[in-house]
């Protein structure tokens, strides 16, 4: 019998995996997958925070230092740093890497077996396409589809948003900075970006699942900016915003997009994922070392990581729900307003993984709070 088996092979459950092998558990990793990585969703803009969060170093294909805004009226605002504020990273080599990182601290692997069901007596006993396994606990680390999450019950995000985006051969002149698109004609609800990575550039965005497919959009945008027909791939899928009602169960822990721990006003999810891993380590080690496993028991990791990121994420999805309600005539006044008070020094400090920091020294400006006035009211409908 395993002491843990962990569901899905990507940087959550790799994360985990590792994690728990290091502590001399016997860890069992089910990944539907030939490999780690596959099929990639992300846009591969992470902070060196959390590159060094995931243990690993993954190929840089860019580093970026700011972007360019572009608002519904066509007009932009660039905000730049003297100091790096991401790194593209390759996705694939990063759960490569991660899942070779799990493996080598001792964690097992089984490629292309898909999690079919658990069910939970004195052990768990996980139904897979390629047989029965037996664990003292599991981890749900299956994605935004995840089966473990929904075997808790409802248990669905809040919202969620499709995003597709395409790897174009186009050089973007400026590789320092990404272009971030606004609006309700071209993205619905979220924004559209261009990522420059050498002589490729990824191009996508995500909406509301109310609005018409993504692909819809990407197309026109793709058109707009003239490089229609220079597409290499494309790659699709659907972010978890909000979080799921539970994280836990009897024997039972989730984490990363399968427990809903995604950044609801940029859709990224590998920093909380990797913020949330060592609460998930800790209870589970507890758990098993005392064999006290049931869900009054595992509760503790909700309440830990909720103690340290529950309320930004709340917070964040409150703008989120706001910024969901602002037409393109709202867009275009925000951005009259940053031109006209030179918010782009203040935002040049954002961190993309604490944006909240900036977001205060903004609100703390007595203008801003009456500009922003007549737009939180439009937005709460």
């Amino acid at each position: 019998m395993h002491d843990v088996i962990v569901v899905g092979g990507g940087p959550a459950g790799n994360l985990a995996a590792r994690e728990l092998a290091r502590r001399d558990y016997d860890v069992l990793v089910l990944e539907d997958h030939r490999t780690p990585g596959q099929p990639q969703h992300c846009t591969g803009l992470i902070t060196d925070e959390t590159i060094s969060m995931s243990g690993v170093r993954p190929d840089i294909l860019n580093t970026l230092y700011g972007a360019e805004v572009i608002f519904p009226n066509g007009k932009s605002l660039e905000i730049r740093s003297d100091n790096p504020k991401g790194k593209i990273v390759d996705r694939i080599d990063l759960d490569i890497r991660m899942a070779e990182a799990a493996m080598n601290a001792g964690a097992q692997y089984s490629f292309l077996d898909k999690y079919k069901s658990h069910s939970v007596e004195s052990s768990v006993l996980v139904e897979s396409t390629t047989g029965t396994y037996r664990a003292k606990a599991i981890v749900g680390a299956d994605g935004v589809g995840s089966a473990v999450a929904m075997s808790l019950g409802d248990n669905r995000a809040k919202e969620y948003v499709r995003g597709i985006q395409a790897d174009i051969r186009y050089t973007l002149d400026d590789q320092s900075i990404f272009k971030l698109f606004i609006g309700n004609n071209v993205a619905p609800g979220f924004f559209g970006w261009a990522i420059p990575c050498g002589d490729m550039t990824r191009i996508g965005l995500c909406t509301t699942w109310a609005a018409n497919p993504p692909s819809e959009y990407l197309s026109d945008l793709l058109i707009k900016m003239g490089v229609e027909d220079r597409i290499i791939r494309v790659f699709s899928g659907k972010i978890p915003i909000g979080g799921r009602p539970i994280t836990y169960g009897d024997r039972c822990l989730l984490a990363g997009d399968a427990a809903g721990f995604v950044k609801p006003v940029s859709g990224g999810g590998l920093y909380p994922a990797f913020t949330a891993n060592k609460h998930l380590i800790k209870t589970l080690s507890t758990g098993l070392d005392s064999d006290s496993l049931n869900s009054r028991d595992l509760i503790e990791y909700e309440k830990a990581w909720k103690g340290e990121m529950g309320r930004e994420l709340d917070h964040a999805y409150s703008l989120r729900k706001r910024y969901r309600n602002l037409s393109d005539m709202d867009f275009n006044k925000i951005y009259d307003y940053a031109k006209k008070n030179n918010l782009q020094e203040v935002l040049a400090d954002i961190d993309i993984d604490h944006p909240g920091s900036v977001l205060k020294k903004i609100l703390y400006k007595p203008s801003a709070v009456l500009f922003a006035i007549p737009l939180l009211l439009r937005s709460i409908r």
